[in-house]
This record gives C-alpha cells, structure tokens and sequence, in this order.
C-alpha cells in the first residue's frame, strides 16, 4: 500500500482485560487492509498488571509489531502522545481509546479521507452524518452534548466533535500541535483540534460510532468537568 506506516498510540491505565481485544483488532484490521503499521503501549504504571499482559502481547505478535514504552506513573494525556511520538516511526499517527470504545474497523475510513484532500488531520466524529454513542447513560449524553455545544458556541472550531479522542495525524503535524498545547486530560484534545485550526492544518472528519467501555470504570468524573470548564475559559481566552 505504499511507503506509508502508521504508529497506533495507545494510552493505558488499568486496562489488562481491554487490551488483548483491542490488540487483536487492530492486527486483524491492518493486516487486512495492507498497511504497515506499530502499536506503542504506553502504560502509566498501571496497578492492574496491564503491562504484564502487554509484554505476554509482545511475545505473541513481535517487538516490531508491539513496542511497549511504559512510565512509572499516571502523568497524563499530553506527555503520554508526545512519549509515544519519540518512538513512533510512522509518518501517520493514529491516537485512540484501549478500552474498546473506538473501533479499528473504522481506520480504513480514516486513511481513505485523508487521502482524499492530504488532510493533516482526520478527526473521528459522533456528532455529524451516521455517528453516534452508545452505552451512556442520559446524564452523560447531555454533558458530552451540552460540552461540545458550548465549544461549538464559544470557539468556533470547524470540527464537529471536539473532545473525541480517535484520531489520525500526519506524524510532523502531532508533533508541533503537542508542544504548542497546555491543558491537560480531556481538555487535551479540544485544544488539539483548536491549535490546528489557528495553525492553519487541514481537518477532515469520519462519522464513527462510539461504544462504552465493557470493562474497567470510566475515568470521567466531577474533578474532570471542573478541569473542563476551566480549559474552555482558557481557550476561549488566548484564541
């Protein structure tokens, strides 16, 4: 399929039984599709023994396949990408969830519109044409809804979903967008997708569908709403 490589990032915390399946799907993904590719676990210290069953994936699939870069603690979203990047050796970047709410059957998608237009970043959207979110509860529907409303109002991004975390960037790109960004959790990605816009990258957008984690505890809580909030005010301040 070309000279291109992609470098699938993936965060985790006390993700052991999520892996092995998300692993396995993005294997089974790639190899079907005919793109060279690498997966870089980047594990926060997680109690969990996640990055036990990581090492147990790399004997199975290979080190080229499975790199694992842990780090000895939680430190969060921001340095985990820009961790990550200093070993990537894709020229395209794909970031996501591993607790099997973004689903690899849709990075087929993503390659395809980004090289429909050469897009410095394809964004997956649950807000615009067949997306959706299933498995959420109506309270946290009406935060994800009313938080990207709000940003909609405030920023004017010209992306329809702001704080999803599923998508794929030109390698050079992530780069300069990581060391440009100051907020942290899911804060991260909404000022991703604003500095790339005031940088003047290209954006494209796939409709995806986003299902609730099955295993482990979702990491949103009362503390990151507050931090939420506060990262709009900033964003809405300095852009």
């Amino acid at each position: 399929m070309g000279a291109d490589k992609y470098t699938v990032l993936l965060p985790t915390y006390n993700e052991k039984d999520n892996l092995p399946i998300i692993v396995w799907l993005l294997i089974k993904a790639f190899t079907e599709s005919g793109y060279d590719f690498e997966i870089i676990v980047i594990d926060d210290g997680s109690p969990d023994g996640t990055l036990d069953v990581a090492k147990k994936l790399q004997s199975i699939y290979g080190d080229k396949k499975i790199v694992l870069r842990p780090r000895e603690k939680k430190l969060g979203l921001g340095t985990a990408y820009i961790h990550g990047i200093k070993h990537a050796t894709g020229n395209f970047v794909i970031i996501m969830d591993a607790d099997l709410s973004h689903h690899p059957k849709f990075i087929q998608q993503f390659i395809k519109k980004q090289k429909e237009k050469d897009y410095d970043l394809v964004s997956g959207t649950r807000y615009s044409g067949s997306g959706g979110v299933y498995g959420w509860d109506l309270k946290r529907k009406i935060i994800s809804r009313g938080a990207n409303y709000v940003t909609q109002v405030l920023l004017r991004p010209g992306a329809s979903d702001l704080t999803g975390s599923f998508r794929l960037y030109k390698t050079k790109v992530l780069e300069k967008l990581v060391q440009s960004c100051k907020s942290k959790g899911y804060v991260f990605q909404m000022e991703m997708v604003i500095r790339a816009r005031q940088l003047g990258f290209t954006i494209g957008e796939v409709p995806i569908s986003f299902v609730d984690r099955v295993y482990g505890e979702s990491k949103l809580g009362g503390n990151e709403i507050v931090q939420f909030a506060k990262g709009l005010l900033y964003l809405f301040a300095t852009t």
